[in-house]
């Protein structure tokens, strides 16, 4: 079961959830998703807030609705690229304005990243 803040709707951090397995290649180009009621059960929230989760996907064009097959991850890898890079650059905005908050200028939030980064790298 996955947790979920009080901050946001819960539909819209099930998008998120989706869009993250998406573009890291958990769900992949073409590949039928888990129904409703499955990832309902999964994540142990209701059913329709899946089913509002799903539409929002759709509207989005990440996810499109086959009605007698279910639904499946869109065939568009650029698409999949663009959201990718729009989740990456909302979690560097995030971070920036985080280290921004301790004071931190340009350089050092870059050298933290060069840092972290290498040492990420060094232990995978």
């Amino acid at each position: 079961m996955t947790k979920f803040s009080a901050d946001r709707p819960i539909y819209t951090q099930i998008i998120d959830l989706v869009q993250v397995r998406i573009v890291t290649g958990v769900y992949l180009p073409e590949s039928k998703l888990p129904s409703v009621r499955d990832l309902a059960v999964e994540l142990g929230v209701n059913p329709n807030t899946v089913q509002r989760a799903f539409s929002g996907l759709e509207q989005s064009g990440l996810v499109r609705c086959e009605l007698t097959s279910g639904r499946f991850v869109t065939d568009c890898v650029q698409l999949i690229k663009d959201v990718r890079q729009k989740l990456l650059k909302e979690q560097t905005e995030d971070y920036v304005k985080n280290m921004r908050h301790y004071g931190c200028s340009s350089t050092e939030i870059c050298d933290l990243v060069c840092l972290c980064a290498e040492q990420t790298e060094a232990t995978s």
